[in-house]
Order: structure tokens, then C-alpha cells, then sequence
């Protein structure tokens, strides 16, 4: 035999070698289990390492940070299992791995991930000046779009505001609690006394109770943040739903209507309006005057609720026999009586550096909505959307509340959540000197102010 044919002959040989050893038969198994023609051995391979990767690539995972402990706030933890639970039902390439921490914890942790940038990809936040450093730090994603989209006119007025900054939205609210009066029916009855329509209304109350011996309002001026509800209601009745947002905002307190507030309620302490030795009692204390029925109101937050309408350790009588009301126009003022004291607990991030922003943002605007349909009932927790009453099953009280924040105008922001530190301190100081009548109205308002410009 010839080179010539030798050559042929290795070269046959060789390539049935190649085929044999890539084909392997007529099919092969892909990475989803599923079976394909073979088509070209190595090239074929490759393809299916290709879609391999592409599968595993189109997997995601998002972290999710929060604040209920199951062995403190059960309800919450719940729910919140629950709504991660459905999510990945309905987006089976997710999985939300969720991370629960107690109040202080989850503060101190994400002052710890924000300083090496690793925030989770969803997590909570307070309102104002607590999430200021980590907008201004660049840290919290814009949600403009989630307001404009799906969740457009979902919340309560002037809920989302509390998260904004230069007209921008880097969180969304969940909680929300506002600040009615609670009144004793028992208490107006005997005392021939109906619910005050306006603010002169309310003096005569006030009047009519000092005549007949009994205490007006219960005042726990110890907390201070308990008094600072009194000014700001005063304040928004006289000069409206925006001014104390802006007098925050631009530094400035010494507005007319702030000082005419703070001449309103050194009117109402003249008049003997609060409980003897007001300044000097705490909020537990306070409350404890109105829950055994030695006082006739209490100016307090929504969180109360439950003390009114299903705590069993309150007597039935007594639950039975509390009122609510909104705290009532004044005269020639600018506010209205669907302006509310209040504001949002927490609300929801998504991290400006998480590597899957469009699914953590998917999440976060399925997040607010099911919580909103479900917290009330679930966890007696009030939130900041819009609740359908019709479809709920709640006491009266509850039923009538979220009435009134489906219709609400405004929601100020608490003073103290709004100001920087100092500033709220001192806010705290003034408020409780200004009952004390340890400063005129106009001393109280400069001094407030002065320490804003400072910028603490």
C-alpha cells in the first residue's frame, strides 16, 4: 500500500473516531430535563451550556429586611410571610429571602450595611429626617414611577409626602395613625354636652365640664410629643394644611399663625382645660385618667383603637361608651376638619444598588397593596392606603376611622418627625414651657426657630 492510500486510510479512521465519540447515540438530555435531537456534537454542547446559563441567569433572589419579630409582633410577622409567600407564587423565578430583626437591631444594622453600601433590596424605613442621610447618600431608590403606575391614588392624602424629598418619593408608606379626640359618651350625656362642631363649640365644653366639676382633657405633658398634637392642630386650624410643612422646610417659625397657635393653647391652659398637673404626668399616666372615666377626652393617636373597641382587659361597659371626634375648625382659619395630625409608621425601600431594581420594585408595589387589604383585619394595624370598608368586618370605630382617611385632605407630619434632631428636642422643651407659661407665645416661636436655622 502506497503512502497515498495509507494516508486516506488514517484519515477515515480518524474521523469515524470523532464521530463515535461525540455522538453517543441520536439524542441527549438538556439541562430542563427535556430531550433534543443531537445536532453536530460540540457545537451542540455548547448551545446547552448557553441555555443552561441563561435559565440559572433569569433566577433571582431579593433580600428583604424587617422589623417584626414573631415573638413580639406575631400578626405582622404573619402577614408579612404571607405576602412573600403569594409573591413567589405568582413570579416563580423569585425568591425573597427575608431577614427579622427587633427595632433596635434593624436600626443599628442599617446604619452598618448603608456604610459598606450592601442594603438589602427591600427594606424599612421612618419617615423625614430619619431616611434623609440615606437619600441625600444616594442609597434609596426613586418610586416616582410605582406612584404614577399601579399605585396611583392608593394611599391616604399626604402620606407619601412624608418620604419625599425635593419632589421625589424614596419610600412608601405602610402604617399610618392619625389623632382624633376620644370622648366618654356617658360623660357628654350627663352632662348635657354634645360633640363640638367648632372651636368655640369646644370651649364651651370645656366650660360646661369646669362648671359641673369635671375634667376637660387628660395631658400627659412629661412626653412632650403629647402637647406638640395640641399646637399642631392649632397651628393647621389657623393657618392651614401646608403651614407647618413649610415653616419646617424653609427654617422659618415665627409665622403669625404659629404664634397665634401658641396663644391658643396658653388660652386653653388659662381655662383649665387639661387634668391638674398636667406637665408633670406621663402618657400612661394620663391615659390611665381617661380609661377609668375620670375624664371626659383624650387627644391621642390611633394606636389607642384597640384599648376601645377589643382589648378584653378593658371592661366592655367602658369600651362601649367611647366616641370619637375631629379635632373642630376655628374661625376664619385656613384648616379643615378633614386635616389630620398624624403620619406613617414605617415605609417600604428598594435599594438603589440592588442588582434586580425592577423586581424589587414589583414586589414593594405588591407589598403595599396586600398589606393594605389585609393589615387591618389580620393585625388590627391601620395602614397608610385607602381600605374598602364595605368588605370588612371590623368594629364600628375601625370602620368609621378608615372612613375618614379614605376622604382625608392632609396629613401633617408629627413636628417632631419632621424637624432634625436638635430642633425636635427643642421643640419638646418649648412646647412643654409654653403650658408652664414659662414663655410667651412669641418667645416660643423665635426660639423654635432659631435653633432650626442652625441646621441640628
Amino acid at each position: 500500500m502506497n503512502r497515498k492510500s495509507m494516508a486516506v486510510l488514517m484519515l477515515i479512521a480518524a474521523l469515524a473516531w470523532v464521530l463515535a465519540a461525540c455522538g453517543g447515540g441520536n439524542s441527549s438530555t438538556g439541562a430542563n430535563g427535556n430531550t433534543s435531537q443531537q445536532n453536530g456534537g460540540n457545537e451542540q454542547a455548547g448551545n446547552e451550556q448557553s441555555s443552561s446559563e441563561q435559565n440559572e441567569a433569569e433566577q433571582v433572589e431579593l433580600h428583604m429586611m424587617h422589623l417584626w419579630p414573631e415573638g413580639t409582633t406575631l400578626a405582622q410577622y404573619n402577614l408579612v410571610n404571607q405576602i412573600v409567600d403569594e409573591f413567589e407564587q405568582d413570579h416563580s423565578n423569585v425568591t425573597v429571602n427575608i431577614e427579622v430583626l427587633d427595632n433596635e437591631q434593624y436600626k443599628n444594622k442599617l446604619k452598618v450595611l448603608s456604610a459598606s453600601n450592601k442594603l438589602p433590596d427591600i427594606g424599612f424605613t421612618w419617615a423625614a429626617g430619619f431616611m434623609e442621610p440615606y437619600v441625600k447618600g444616594g442609597e434609596f431608590a426613586n418610586l416616582n414611577e410605582l406612584l404614577d403606575g399601579d399605585l396611583k391614588d392608593l394611599f391616604v392624602g399626604g402620606t407619601t409626602e412624608a418620604y419625599s424629598f425635593d419632589g421625589n418619593t424614596y419610600a412608601l408608606p405602610v402604617e399610618l395613625n392619625i389623632v382624633p379626640f376620644y370622648y366618654n359618651k356617658a360623660i357628654f350625656e350627663e352632662n348635657g354636652i354634645e360633640v363640638p362642631e367648632s372651636y368655640e363649640d369646644l370651649k364651651n365644653v370645656i366650660q360646661t365640664l369646669n362648671d359641673n366639676g369635671v375634667t376637660p382633657f387628660t395631658l400627659g405633658g412629661k412626653d412632650a410629643w403629647t402637647a406638640s398634637f395640641w399646637y399642631m392642630y392649632l397651628a393647621e386650624r389657623l393657618g392651614g394644611p401646608e403651614l407647618l410643612d413649610e415653616a419646617v422646610a424653609s427654617s422659618t417659625f415665627t409665622q403669625s399663625e404659629l404664634v397665634e397657635a401658641a396663644s391658643y393653647l396658653q388660652e386653653l391652659v388659662d381655662m383649665n382645660a387639661f387634668i391638674k398637673g398636667f406637665n408633670g404626668l406621663s402618657n400612661d399616666e394620663a391615659k390611665a385618667e381617661f380609661l377609668n372615666g375620670n375624664v371626659a377626652m383624650f387627644l391621642m393617636g390611633t394606636w389607642e383603637v384597640p384599648n376601645y373597641t377589643t382589648n378584653e382587659e378593658i371592661p366592655q361597659e367602658f369600651r362601649d361608651n367611647v366616641g370619637f371626634f375631629k379635632f373642630p375648625v376655628i374661625d376664619g382659619g385656613k384648616g379643615g376638619l378633614d386635616d389630620w395630625v398624624g403620619g406613617p409608621g414605617v415605609g417600604m425601600f428598594v435599594s438603589e444598588n440592588s442588582e434586580h431594581p425592577e423586581e424589587a420594585k414589583q414586589f414593594a408595589a405588591h407589598f403595599v397593596k396586600r398589606w393594605g387589604e389585609l393589615s387591618v383585619t389580620e393585625a388590627g394595624v391601620i395602614p397608610a392606603t385607602k381600605v374598602d370598608t364595605a368588605t370588612i368586618d371590623l368594629p364600628q370605630m375601625y370602620i368609621d376611622l378608615l372612613n375618614e382617611l379614605n376622604v382625608a385632605n392632609k396629613v401633617t407630619l408629627y413636628l417632631d418627625v419632621q424637624m432634625k434632631p436638635v430642633a425636635a428636642e427643642e421643640h419638646y422643651n418649648l412646647v412643654q414651657a409654653l403650658l408652664g407659661k414659662a414663655v410667651t407665645p412669641e418667645q416660643f416661636a423665635q426660639q423654635q426657630e432659631d435653633v432650626m436655622k442652625e441646621g441640628n
